[in-house]
């Protein structure tokens, strides 16, 4: 009779390399964390910067640096998309294709050891498409991780012309589709059409990186599951045409956030600590929205004219003057009734907090799974990529 202990499978060594961009770093972090809880060693691969920037970890999760190569026109010290203007981030992609020889040292060291430092998997996102075949040159397994709802890759896979064996790709196909998905605008697919197909200086689309890095991969793993979306979620496995594993939401945790304790001193939460319960409206439009100047005013005099109070992370648009960001007179005229704030805010410390009755979202991934999270009503104002399909699907739930 096998005793308990011989039951129990061995740890595993786990690699797990996000996008450089926050959107996915961060959840992926949370992954990496969970794992590192269940036992199991989990390698989080980025740069140093990237690394340097991420909240305190509550497990153990070994931390690799990987140097980006430098690239003419790249701003100095850029190695996220949060650091690079929207007319740049081709030269980050270009940037991001030179990983792929430090990856390959990093995993061929890995390798050349023991069993204990020999990978038994790679996590990789969607766009790595170098990762694969190093991984295979080392026999090691490789899994594609999907940071989206599986309604946006089941939308993307149900308008291909699955009778073309030449449109292998779940996005490739987008520009010669003339009609959107039903319940998609025209403008919304055209704009996304345009986004994944485009060719820069890097010379491929992000189309093609996410088909490259499909193909490659043995299986994916998507962070949403069955209970969340069901008719997509078995959609979307059966157009992928690999194995499929939920990964669920991934939300942070709910106790305000790693260090939430060391937020406690922010001015955003000492203004909310002074307003009454559930009396806040929690603005923000991410990080990486691109934000148009008449929008900001338009949301200003919306927030003026409701009258209620706010909390607004603002991301200043680029290349307007500070005093041409706002309405004029509108922090005047709103002076103690909101607080608008230019700097980094802790939002899981804030979405945590009493204070807040309701959060003005640009249905970002991240966003949404806090907000639910915190179980606060949205307010949803989607601007690009999958944030109209994030919306519709909350709608949908009557969220």
């Amino acid at each position: 009779m096998a005793t308990e202990s011989s039951t129990v499978p061995p740890p595993l060594r786990i690699v797990i390399c996000p996008w450089l961009a926050f959107g996915h770093m961060l959840p992926y972090l949370e992954l990496a964390e969970r794992l590192a809880s269940r036992g199991h060693r989990v390698s989080y691969v980025s740069t140093p910067r990237n690394l340097a920037r991420l909240p305190p970890r509550r497990h153990a999760v070994d931390l690799v640096a990987l140097q980006l190569p430098r690239v003419e026109g790249l701003p100095e010290g850029a190695e996220s998309t949060n650091d690079v203007p929207g007319d740049r981030l081709e030269l980050l992609w270009e940037a991001f294709d030179g990983l792929a020889a430090p990856f390959t040292e990093f995993l061929s060291a890995a390798c050349a050891g023991d069993e204990v430092s020999r990978p038994d998997w790679i996590l990789v996102d969607t766009f790595h498409h170098w990762a694969p075949a190093v991984a295979v040159e080392h026999r090691v397994p490789c899994a594609m991780l999907q940071p989206s709802a599986a309604t946006i890759a089941a939308c993307a896979c149900g308008a291909r012309d699955r009778t073309d064996p030449a449109a292998a790709s779940i996005f490739e196909h987008l520009t010669t589709v003339e009609e959107p998905p039903a319940g998609m605008p025209r403008y919304e697919w055209d704009g996304d059409a345009a986004l994944f197909t485009h060719v820069g200086t890097s010379g491929m689309s992000i189309a093609r990186r996410i088909t490259l890095t499909l193909e490659g991969c043995a299986i994916t793993a998507m962070r949403s599951c069955p209970e969340w979306e069901l008719h997509a979620f078995s959609h979307a496995a059966a157009l992928l045409g690999k194995p499929l594993l939920p990964l669920g939401l991934l939300p942070p945790s709910p106790d305000g956030g790693r260090g939430a304790g060391m937020n406690r001193d922010d001015a955003t939460v000492r203004w909310l600590d002074a307003q009454p319960p559930k009396s806040v409206v929690y603005v923000a439009l991410g990080s990486e929205v691109p934000l148009r100047v008449e929008l900001v005013h338009e949301l200003a005099h919306g927030l003026e004219l409701a009258g209620t109070r706010f909390l607004w992370a603002l991301r200043k648009p680029r290349g307007v003057p500070d005093a041409d960001v706002l309405p004029p007179g509108f922090l005047e005229r709103t002076h103690g009734l909101g607080m608008v704030t230019t700097s980094w805010v802790p939002q899981n410390t804030i979405l945590a907090h009493g204070a807040v009755g309701a959060f003005l979202t640009h249905c970002g991934r991240n966003s949404l799974t806090e907000g639910l999270l915190y179980g606060h009503p949205l307010i949803m104002l989607p601007i690009f990529a999958d944030q109209g399909p994030n919306a519709r699907l909350m709608a949908g739930r009557k969220i």
